[in-house]
């Protein structure tokens, strides 16, 4: 059974495209979601530097029944939101394909891992091609191949490997976090949330592949 990654283009009249492509800095981190034949719920932490006028923006939008503001604290905001427009989830659901999460939206574009046969996700592809969805194959590889290429989202590679080649982890270390997020040209508090996230990744990673395999020294 294969395991995919797919970048998906979302259509342009779903609010989170134009909310997420209005905000390009913004991420939108889906942790659960519950399709329906003509609306959907999920809930969602949004992380930016000023998390409030999105969320008023998002609640303006028609194509959202219901906002639920479940907390905020600083730069990320907890909510979830009831929409009556599901339709990017449509060809998930017709080729009986799990939707996987957590999984995030930048900027009009969402990235979905998979597990599910060769003939399902032909279905799926055939799908978003009669929607008229834009979407690109990553890969696709064994179940059972190794987590280390897709461990890390695109971005938590990209911070975890800046505050690596910076001297981030050096004893003594050669750069702070500050520096770290001035290079990457984002805010302290967003550089750390995303980096804390790459880390744990890295960490369960060690733990599950390492560790727990018997292969740590006695």
């Amino acid at each position: 059974m294969p395991r995919a990654k797919l970048t998906v283009s979302l259509p342009e009249s779903i609010w989170i495209h134009e909310i997420s492509t209005a905000h390009p800095g913004a991420t939108f981190r889906v942790s659960s979601v519950l399709p329906g034949t003509d609306a959907a719920i999920g809930v969602i932490e949004l992380a930016s530097s000023n998390p409030v006028p999105i969320l008023a923006e998002i609640d303006d939008r028609s194509d959202v029944r219901n906002l639920e503001l479940l907390w905020k604290h600083d730069e990320t905001a907890l909510l979830q939101v009831e929409t009556s427009n599901p339709s990017v989830l449509a060809p998930m659901q017709r080729a009986g394909v799990p939707m996987e999460t957590p999984f995030e939206v930048e900027d009009g574009v969402v990235t979905w891992e998979l597990t599910t046969s060769a003939d399902r996700l032909s279905t799926l592809g055939n799908a978003f091609d009669e929607r008229g969805i834009d979407y690109r194959l990553e890969y696709v590889r064994a179940a059972d191949a190794s987590r280390t290429a897709d461990l890390l989202t695109d971005r938590q590679r990209e911070v975890f490997l800046t505050a690596l080649e910076s001297g981030y982890y050096e004893v003594p270390r050669e750069a702070t976090l500050t520096d770290v997020a001035s290079a990457l040209g984002v805010t302290k508090s967003t550089c750390s949330d995303v980096l804390h996230r790459a880390e744990a990744k890295i960490a369960r990673w060690f733990a599950e592949e390492r560790i727990s395999s018997g292969s740590h020294g006695r």
